[in-house]
């Protein structure tokens, strides 16, 4: 079965805290936002190539919340509603490998994954040792 990736705008989201996998009245089932960070790496591509690539992917899965990159490396943040970490990171790991056609993306691999939950991710930006909210959204050279 094939998962359609969704779309969360920064700051969207209900707000529960669900460091115990409860909050805010909901089933222990029910879907949650889960703050992605895919990291890919390969040999260098033109950087022009690289940006088109990026670009196009944030076009046709507007779910990107914003993408670093340099020639031979790039990493892609974004919320994904998923059950559960295992889902989230299920659908992030197939991410860079079903659009590479489409996109054109570089022929690079995953060499890292973090999926955190929202809470643990707005606690991380709270305490100045996360990654600080991306702004501007989109797609930028590092």
């Amino acid at each position: 079965m094939r998962r359609a990736l969704t779309s969360v705008g920064p700051g969207d989201g209900d707000g529960g805290d669900h460091r115990n996998g409860h909050g805010g009245g909901h089933e222990p089932d029910a879907s949650r936002l889960w703050h992605v960070t895919l990291s890919v790496s390969g040999r260098p591509a033109p950087l022009s190539e690289v940006r088109r690539g990026l670009e196009q992917l944030a076009h046709d899965h507007p779910f990107l919340l914003t993408s670093r990159y340099a020639d031979d490396h790039a990493e892609i943040r974004y919320w994904e509603e998923a059950r559960d970490l295992h889902d989230a990171a299920a659908v992030a790991l197939r991410l860079w490998g079903e659009h590479r056609s489409s996109a054109q993306l570089p022929p690079w691999e995953i060499v890292g994954l973090e999926v955190i939950d929202r809470a643990t991710y707005h606690q991380r930006v709270a305490e100045g040792y996360g990654p600080p909210p991306a702004h501007p959204v989109g797609v930028h050279p590092y």
